[in-house]
């Protein structure tokens, strides 16, 4: 019996996105690489927690992230 290709689960987003048990998506916030030097603690701090992806970002990233397991 043939069987068809299966679908390759995207890698980046597989590293990059963690599932709640919600099912709640978190990512990691950008703009954390370097020039802070000029941004407040408190920014600083809030952008070392992970962030819940919006939900149309969801339907297009998730569906193939996590496709093989």
């Amino acid at each position: 019996m043939a069987k068809g290709p299966k679908m390759k689960s995207h890698k980046a987003s597989r590293r990059r996105l963690r599932v709640t048990r919600n099912g709640k998506i978190l990512r990691t916030q950008g703009g954390v690489r370097h020039l802070m030097t000029h941004r407040s603690p408190k920014r600083k701090r809030n952008l070392r927690k992970k962030a819940t992806m919006v939900q149309t970002a969801i339907v297009r990233r998730f569906q193939f992230a996590h496709y093989n397991d």
